[in-house]
């Protein structure tokens, strides 16, 4: 199996627009609103456009549904023959809760998600959710029928593949609809291509592999690429990336990718964290649970999928993604515990824990992001554990300047990806003096680990730049059971974020 097969197959379905019903389509997907007793509600209500139903198919479609208990909680799904007079095999409806949760784009995403989920092996799917928020239908269609199968031997087993068209009904095909979902596939193709990146292997995804397949496709989408090999980093002075890949087989590699358009009036700096296999180096993880570190890049990925969409929708904002690649081993020549390395720019650093070595290729990567003096920097790491216990494993914590990481995690809650808003209190910031360099890596006790590992990276983000953390230790990789458009392994978060950061910036002058 080559790279190429991977990285370049197509990684969702087809989905248009149409407006009505047609002979080959298998499966009508309906929204359906739970009742509200306040209002004298007392069965549920019928998402669909007008004239889709005559009154004969309405009501013995909602026999059909108060036959199997629909009651439209938020994203359970049913299916029903479908009634006389529909051309379709399935009616398929999911609840999208009440009339006003059906209201929030998010809820919408989700129930669409969750309901081309439950169609694998369908063929073509009608749905009416587009009538409720047509982006969001969009974006929750497209990446609930993702799937990761490069590595399975048969990809051809029909109860696994997800409908190959999803068709959104609209009442008319306008130039508006029709922009809404050009700019909804380029956002979920995006996420779904930081899904792929997290979720292929670390066999096969190593730094020179990982830089490889960034050049590639930030080169179909006409970007600017650099990538600096092990040899240019060490004489750049790139400690903590070289410190880092230097205990592996495999040596790191820097990536930087450009999109600069010419009308331009901010400049907005992402940082990724691409660590492609953490074992702990050193200071080795437990067994249990280490496969799951083959995540510990979804920050890279993430900033590689932004600037790609970034430069696909065309983004009045220059954007360049500075990312650092490396693999944390083990080994005769790996960095130990006490050592010190010096960081790009010339910091010094205490290593007290090789197990926190995100934080010290992040560090290189901020302080060359930030001599192109960009108006802000963002960067997102799959960093701490501390994050999950915080704020679990759906909440990524934004960490920052104030009014950047309030703005960050305000348009991460307005697109579904939660973040949420964190201090960083004066008082840790001398738990990371070292005994002997300027830094240390970690602190001498356990508490507050996102806030003082968020402190370590302030220090080396340039002065009156606006600067937003994202910790996505959680949220990056799924290890439980699918929900809504979520499936097991890599989320994609926190891609959505950065695009609608990116498009506030843009649109802010």
């Amino acid at each position: 199996m080559s790279s190429n097969d991977i990285i370049d197959r197509t990684r969702g379905p087809r989905i248009d627009l149409v407006t009505g019903l047609g002979e080959g389509d298998d499966v009508l997907v309906v929204g359906l609103i739970a009742p509200d007793s306040a209002a004298g509600d007392a069965e549920p209500t019928l998402l669909i456009t007008d004239d889709l139903l005559d009154d004969a198919a309405a009501t013995a479609l909602t026999a059909a549904l108060r036959a199997v208990s629909a009651t439209g909680e938020r994203g359970r799904v049913v299916t029903v023959p479908a009634p006389a007079g529909l051309p379709v095999r399935l009616v398929a409806a999911v609840g999208l809760g009440t009339a006003a949760d059906s209201e929030s784009p998010e809820n919408v995403r989700q129930a669409a998600g969750a309901v081309i989920r439950a169609l694998d092996g369908a063929g073509t799917v009608v749905s009416t959710l587009g009538a409720a928020d047509l982006r969001a239908a969009a974006e929750g269609g497209y990446l609930g029928a993702y799937r990761f199968d490069a590595f399975r031997s048969d990809r051809s087993r029909s109860a696994e593949q997800p409908p190959a068209r999803i068709s959104l009904l609209v009442s008319e095909e306008s130039e508006e609809a029709a922009a809404d979902l050009a700019h909804a596939l380029i956002v979920a193709d995006a996420v779904a291509l930081a899904r792929d990146f997290v979720n292929t292997p670390p066999s096969h995804l190593y730094p020179g592999e990982f830089a490889d397949r960034a050049r590639r496709v930030a080169s179909a989408a006409g970007l600017d690429v650099e990538v600096l090999d092990e040899q240019a980093l060490a004489d750049g002075g790139y400690g903590g990336i070289v410190g880092v890949g230097q205990g592996s087989s495999r040596p790191p590699r820097l990536v930087r990718l450009t999109y600069a358009p010419s009308n331009a009036a901010k400049t907005v700096a992402l940082v990724g964290k691409g660590i492609t296999f953490d074992t702990g180096g050193i200071s080795i993880k437990p067994a249990a649970g280490m496969d799951h570190m083959t995540s510990d890049m979804g920050g890279a990925a993430a900033v590689i999928a932004t600037v790609v969409a970034a430069a696909r929708l065309g983004l009045d904002v220059a954007v360049t993604a500075t990312v650092p690649m490396a693999e944390n081993m083990p080994s005769g020549t790996a960095q130990r515990p006490g050592d010190v390395l010096t960081q790009y720019g010339g910091t010094t650093v205490e290593v007290l824990n090789t197990d926190a070595e995100g934080r010290l290729i992040l560090a290189d990567a901020i302080v060359r992001a930030c001599e192109d003096r960009p108006d802000y920097l963002i960067d997102t790491a799959t960093l701490t554990g501390a994050q999950m216990v915080a704020l679990g494993t759906r909440t990524p914590g934004v960490l920052g300047t104030d009014e950047f990481r309030d703005r960050v995690a305000a348009l991460s809650r307005e697109v579904g990806e939660n973040g949420w808003a964190m201090p960083m209190p004066a008082e840790l910031r001398a738990d990371l003096n070292s005994r002997v360099a300027d830094l240390a890596n970690v602190t001498n006790h356990r508490w507050g680990g996102m806030l003082s590992a968020a402190m370590f990276l302030r220090e080396f983000v340039a002065d009156g730049i606006g600067w937003a953390h994202l910790d996505v230790a959680g949220p990056a990789f799924n290890t439980g059971g699918p929900w809504g458009y979520t499936g097991k392994g890599g989320t994609g978060v926190p891609v959505r974020t950065l695009i609608a950061v990116l498009e506030d910036v843009a649109e802010a002058g």
